[in-house]
């Protein structure tokens, strides 16, 4: 199951969002490095091998929420 990750940015209009085949616990613990290290940079990478780079102290915020698994087919209503 693949974790949405949300990102905000400062000065930016619209959000980050993507899908990493990461647990919440370790794009936790990369945020909180990120953050506190010494490379000032968040690098997470999304389900399809691609890279997302934001520099830290530009981070408003990051949500880090489960993606709920979709349902293919009709339900009896």
């Amino acid at each position: 199951m693949a974790v949405e990750v949300k990102i905000g940015v400062q000065h930016a209009p619209r959000e980050l969002t993507l899908e990493s085949k990461q647990t919440a616990e370790e794009i936790e613990a990369i945020v909180a490095e990120a953050l506190t290290g010494k490379t000032g940079l968040l690098s997470l990478e999304d389900e399809h091998g691609r890279k997302v780079l934001v520099p830290a102290d530009r981070l408003a915020y990051v949500d880090i929420g489960e993606t709920k698994t979709r349902r293919v087919g009709f339900g009896a209503v």
